[in-house]
C-alpha cells in the first residue's frame, strides 16, 4: 500500500467511439464515412454512439435515428452487435489489468485505473496500456490522468480521439480553475442556469463562494461543489463496483402542468436512457422500471414495477400513474431501471 501522503494516480481511459471503431475495423470500406451504430432507419431508435465523421454533421450519441439521418443523410447506420464489443472489451480489461488489480469497469468502453502501486510514472503507463489496445485490438483509446477520479475524467476529454492528457497534482488548480463548470459532475443545465445567475461559469468564479453560500443554493450537493470546484475527490476505485440502476431525469425551467407536457418529456428521457443502456450495461437484465416526479412544493412521488417491458410504454403507463396522484405542478421527471444482481444474459431495449 502506497504512504498515505502520497499522492494517488488514477488513470481514466476510455475507448474512442468503440462500437462504431470496431464496425469500421471489421468492414475496411467504411473508413472515412459517418457511421452510427444502434438506431435502424425503418424504425423508431436511437444512435447509441457514432464516429467522429458522423459527429462534424452534428450527430450524436443518443440521438434519434432520425434526426440524425436530417443531419447527415449519408449515415450509414449498422445494428449493434453485442457479442463482438463484449468480446474486444475484455481484450481491453485483461490489458489494463495486466498493470494493476484495481480496474473499475464503468461500462464496456470506460474504465478507471488506480496505479499509485505501481512504480513506473502514470503518464508513460498510461500511454502503454494505449499502446498494447492498439496493437492487440486495431482500436484507438483515449486517456486522462490525474491524482482522482474527477480529474482524470476531465483530462481525459481533452486530447481526444487518440490522446492522452495529464495533471500532475501540484497541477490540479491550475487546471480546475478556467474549466466551465457543466464540467463538474451533477450540473446540468438548470444548475449552470442558476450558477450564472450568480455570475459563476467556471470553477475559479466557483472558488470564490463559500461552503455555507453553495449550500444555501443547493443544499448538501453545494458542499460538494465546494471540495469538486477545487478538484478534490476522495471516491476510491472499486475493482467489484455493480451498477444497481440506471436512470436520467431532467429539472424543467418552467414547470409542467399537463399530462401530454410529461409525456413528451418521458419520450425525451426515454431516448436519453437506451442509449445509455446500451452503451453501459448491455449485459444486464432489466428487473424493474421506475419513474419519479418532483414537485413544485418539492414533495416527490416514485412509482417502479417489475414485470414492464423497459420501453416507451412502460414509461407512460407508470407517468399516468403517478401523475393521477395528484394535481400539483411537476418541476422534475426522472426514468431509470433496476438491475438483476447477477445476470450472465444480454437484456437490450426492444426499440432498435
Amino acid at each position: 500500500m502506497p504512504a498515505p501522503s502520497q499522492p494517488r494516480a488514477i488513470i481514466h481511459l476510455d475507448m474512442d467511439c468503440f462500437y462504431a471503431a470496431i464496425e469500421v475495423r471489421d468492414r475496411p470500406s467504411l473508413r472515412g464515412k459517418p457511421v452510427g451504430v444502434g438506431g435502424a432507419r425503418d424504425r423508431r431508435g436511437v444512435l447509441t454512439t457514432c464516429n467522429y465523421e458522423a459527429r462534424a454533421f452534428g450527430v450524436r450519441s443518443a440521438m434519434p435515428t432520425f434526426m440524425a439521418l436530417q443531419r447527415c443523410p449519408n449515415l450509414i447506420v449498422l445494428p449493434t452487435r453485442f457479442d463482438v464489443y463484449r468480446k474486444e472489451a475484455g481484450v481491453v480489461r485483461e490489458i489494463m489489468h495486466r498493470f494493476t488489480p484495481l480496474v473499475e469497469t464503468l461500462s464496456l468502453d470506460e474504465a478507471y485505473l488506480d496505479v499509485t502501486a505501481n512504480p513506473r510514472p502514470p503518464g508513460p503507463l498510461a500511454r502503454e496500456i494505449r499502446d498494447l489496445i492498439f496493437k492487440e485490438t486495431k482500436l484507438t483509446a483515449s486517456a486522462g490522468v490525474g491524482p482522482n477520479k474527477l480529474v482524470a475524467k476531465i483530462a481525459s476529454e481533452i486530447n481526444k480521439p487518440n490522446g492522452q492528457y495529464e495533471v500532475k497534482p501540484e497541477k490540479v488548480p491550475e487546471f480546475m480553475e478556467p474549466l466551465p463548470v457543466r464540467k463538474l459532475w451533477g450540473i446540468g443545465a438548470v444548475t449552470e442556469e442558476k450558477l450564472a445567475r450568480a455570475s459563476v461559469t467556471t470553477c475559479g468564479e466557483m472558488q470564490r463562494l463559500s461552503r455555507p453560500a453553495l449550500h444555501e443554493l443547493f443544499g448538501k450537493f453545494g458542499s460538494e461543489l465546494y471540495d469538486l470546484c477545487r478538484g478534490l475527490d476522495d471516491r476510491p476505485v472499486e475493482p467489484n463496483r455493480e451498477r444497481k440502476s440506471l436512470s436520467t431525469e431532467e429539472t424543467f425551467g418552467s414547470d409542467l402542468t399537463t399530462l401530454e407536457q410529461c409525456e413528451e418529456k418521458v419520450g425525451e428521457l426515454f431516448e436519453e436512457l437506451a442509449a445509455e443502456l446500451a452503451q453501459k450495461e448491455p449485459t444486464r437484465r432489466v428487473t424493474k422500471i421506475f419513474l419519479k416526479l418532483k414537485f413544485s412544493d418539492f414533495t416527490r412521488t416514485t412509482v417502479e414495477r417489475a414485470g414492464l417491458l423497459p420501453n416507451l410504454g412502460g414509461y407512460r403507463q407508470l407517468l399516468e400513474e403517478a401523475f393521477a396522484r395528484t394535481g400539483k405542478k411537476i418541476r422534475l421527471i426522472g426514468i431509470g431501471v433496476r438491475f438483476a444482481e447477477i445476470e450472465p444474459e444480454v437484456a437490450q431495449l426492444p426499440l432498435l
